[in-house]
């Protein structure tokens, strides 16, 4: 904050490097397939991803330096700013929630509350170095080392990977349809056996995956004409990093999920588009392809 407050160039700098810091977090729901993107990506094509996403951030900024007229019409600083700051905190909460629930999935209900009990001590370490500060009193150190105990125990209750792989067996199971974990041997068998396949990939974090699978693929529709027909599912879960799904991703085309796949009996794959419908799926079933 002291480095945005300097003049000219370097003032500038900093107060747009501090908005990003800021606002980065808040794009995690939103950006998070941009982002998964770059760890498949070429070099160049990943910083032209960041680059991006740096020109979304400052275009407002731009916008007012350079159109005078934008500049004039700006509400004059008031008491009403305080309430308005207040206001947008609102969509900060809905991304901590919604960051909460994507953790609830991969790790279970119990390890889920002790990871709030930790985001409480966090708050309360927040909490009393914030009343030292109001009371121009120094705290940093104790508070740092409250928060680095607190990080600490955190991650020694993290759950292990048996139990992260038990709660995803868990979230699949209950749904309506049914599937396998997708892997290219599996694929292979089932082709092989001249079975329909239907392959596709999907991550908690991905908007767009997770309204397909609401309005499209887990519906009783779609999965009474799948099993009718005995097509097999195959879910790549690409939720956490997975070298096996990230390559056949790649060789599809596709730098990050979703990706919709189906395997007619000795026919090349179709690719689905992005935005599914129920009659999209149950269609591949009574049309030639």
């Amino acid at each position: 904050n002291k480095l945005a407050q300097k003049d000219g160039a370097a003032g500038s700098f900093w107060t747009g490097a501090l908005a990003a810091f800021v606002a980065t977090p808040c794009t995690g729901p939103f950006m998070a397939a941009a982002l998964g993107a770059t760890i498949v990506l070429p070099p160049i094509a990943a910083l032209v991803i960041f680059a991006g996403l740096g020109v979304g951030l400052a275009l407002p900024f731009l916008i007012i330096a350079y159109v005078p007229t934008i500049r004039s019409r700006l509400p004059k600083p008031g008491a009403w700013l305080d309430g308005f700051r207040k206001a947008m905190a609102i969509p900060m909460f809905l991304t901590s929630i919604g960051l909460i629930w994507l953790l609830g999935r991969q790790i279970g209900t119990d390890a889920l509350g002790l990871s709030l009990i930790f985001l409480l001590i966090v708050a309360l370490i927040l909490w009393w170095f914030g009343g030292g500060q109001m009371k121009g009193l120094s705290r940093g150190m104790a508070t740092s080392g409250a928060m680095v105990a607190a990080i600490a125990l955190g991650i020694a209750a993290l759950p292990g990977e048996a139990a992260m792989n038990d709660q995803k067996m868990a979230n699949t199971s209950t749904a309506t349809l049914p599937s396998e974990p997708f892997s290219e041997t599996r694929l292979s068998e089932l082709r092989a056996s001249g079975q329909p396949v239907f392959a596709y990939f999907t991550a908690d974090w991905c908007i767009t995956c997770k309204a397909n699978e609401a309005a499209a693929i887990q519906r009783t529709e779609t999965a009474d004409a799948f099993s009718a027909a005995k097509v097999a599912v195959l879910m790549g879960d690409w939720t956490r990093p997975d070298p096996e799904i990230s390559k056949f991703l790649e060789k599809h085309g596709r730098a990050g999920v979703p990706l919709y796949l189906y395997y007619a009996p000795g026919e090349e794959p179709v690719i689905l588009p992005q935005i599914l419908t129920v009659a999209t799926l149950t269609d591949l079933l009574t049309k030639p392809v």
